[in-house]
């Protein structure tokens, strides 16, 4: 019995990975249910030797300090007088059955509580072993291909789980297909352990450039900073802590080897690398590379950088739909506003032109009094009767069409109005010929206002 007893556990130990303690403890636990449930009685306890394959079933005791079940507890005064050295914690024995008292029925009910112990304990193990592998990544192959998910297995009977929104919009799957993923979570199910896994997370690139880049796994140059988007571009920024050695250089690797070992692995997915910068300016240039950069102004309190590029340069600075100013503004932190070097220079120029007009507007007006008054003496006011009656505007006088110009009167003409009116004749000259009149045209009609003189 003890050898067969043995062997079976080696054998579950070879199948299932499960650790021999482990099994020990589901066997004892499995037979003591069973025993439980045939006798009825809650204090038999069972102990397993895995060595020597012997299985000991008893009634006992736990030992406290302090009595509350007398059924399944003992002080420790009176477990001291079966077991000297007894301590409150223990089990002590006060009854050994016997094992033909178990029956057939029992030993079926202690089959089945141990192999659904083993497998807890099991799904237990495998789950503690992928949990710690969260953040890490995975190779499985496609065991099935699911409307909503790709179904990878990963060895033990355990699957993974690649949603459809955690796939590259690059890459197709086939059955059988070896495929790498990053592990995004695992949970506990009823199924056993669920492991949730991405291809689209900056994580899984950056454990990409772990295993092609020796100096990103060994520490010598660290990944700061990554913004992707899956399937299209992505940007990484790196930093050397060894001096003289160039991050981006040994990122891209001789004639881009490295790094067209990960673009190969994303399905051709585009990949920038670039220095990191402490100096947000700095910083800013480097992640809109490709394209090169004039200046770049910083606001820190709206966390703004302003950028001008050549004029050449501005639809590659934006990038196609705005995408390398998007992941550039992912890359740093900062909100990019770019423009060129000729709309910087005419927003200047502007900007000059309205700041001279500004200075220039003062020294026009008068020092002192409204506009219409002289700067000097006071101000002269018009009585508030002529105010009140006078037009807003004084109409220019209209000459009739058939006058052909102004009528021009001698300065007498209103007394000889007045005296015409009264019906007396003008008065004669007091020296001097009287002048003779003047002929008037015949093309021209005399006027009641024509005056001779």
């Amino acid at each position: 019995m003890s050898r067969d007893f043995v062997g079976a556990l080696l054998q579950l130990n070879a199948e299932k990975q499960v650790s021999r303690d482990a099994l020990v403890r589901a066997l004892e636990d499995g037979i003591q249910q069973a025993y439980r449930r045939v006798a009825g009685e809650e204090d038999i306890f069972v102990r397993v030797e895995p060595e020597s394959g012997r299985i000991d079933v008893f009634r006992g005791r736990h030992v406290v300090d302090d009595v509350e079940n007398p059924d399944l507890e003992i002080a420790v005064e009176e477990a001291r007088k079966t077991k000297p050295d007894a301590r409150a914690g223990e089990v002590v024995l006060t009854e050994q059955l016997d094992g033909e008292h178990f029956g057939r029925i029992g030993a079926q009910t202690a089959k089945q509580i141990i192999l659904q112990r083993i497998r807890e304990v099991e799904r237990d193990q495998v789950f503690d072993q992928f949990a710690s592998r969260e953040g890490e990544l995975i190779t499985g192959s496609v065991s099935r291909v699911e409307p909503r998910a790709i179904v990878l297995d990963v060895g033990k009977g355990v699957e993974a789980i690649l949603a459809t929104s955690e796939q590259s919009p690059l890459e197709h799957y086939r059955i059988g297909q070896p495929v790498k993923a990053f592990v995004l979570e695992v949970k506990r199910s009823a199924r056993g352990p669920q492991i949730l896994v991405s291809r689209t997370h900056k994580g899984f690139l950056r454990r990409l450039f772990e295993l092609e880049v020796p100096e990103i796994h060994n520490g010598t140059v660290e990944i700061k900073q990554i913004a992707r988007e899956a399937g299209s571009r992505s940007k990484v920024a790196v930093a050397s802590r060894q001096e003289g050695l160039d991050p981006v250089g040994a990122t891209v690797g001789q004639r881009g080897a490295r790094v067209q070992a990960v673009v190969a692995e994303l399905a051709g997915e585009k990949i920038d690398v670039v220095p990191w910068s402490e100096d947000a300016g700095v910083f800013v240039a480097n992640a809109l590379s490709p394209a090169q950069v004039i200046s770049v102004a910083i606001d820190e309190e709206h966390r703004i950088a302003s950028v001008t590029v050549p004029e050449r340069m501005l639809s590659l600075a934006i990038g196609r739909e705005g995408q390398n100013a998007r992941l550039a503004a992912r890359l740093t932190g900062w909100r990019i506003d770019i423009r060129s070097d000729v709309a910087a220079a005419e927003a200047a120029r502007v900007a000059r032109a309205a700041a001279e007009a500004e200075v220039a507007a003062p020294a026009e007006a008068p020092a002192e009094g409204p506009a219409d008054q002289p700067a000097e003496g006071p101000a002269r006011e018009a009585p508030a009767d002529a105010l009140a009656g006078a037009p807003a505007e004084h109409p220019r006088p209209e000459v009739p069409a058939e006058t052909p110009g102004p009528i021009e009167a001698p300065p007498d003409a209103p007394a000889a109005k007045e005296r015409a009116a009264a019906g007396e004749s003008a008065p004669d000259e007091e020296a001097g010929p009287k002048p003779a009149a003047k002929p008037v045209p015949k093309s021209r009609k005399k006027t009641s206002g024509e005056v001779s003189s």
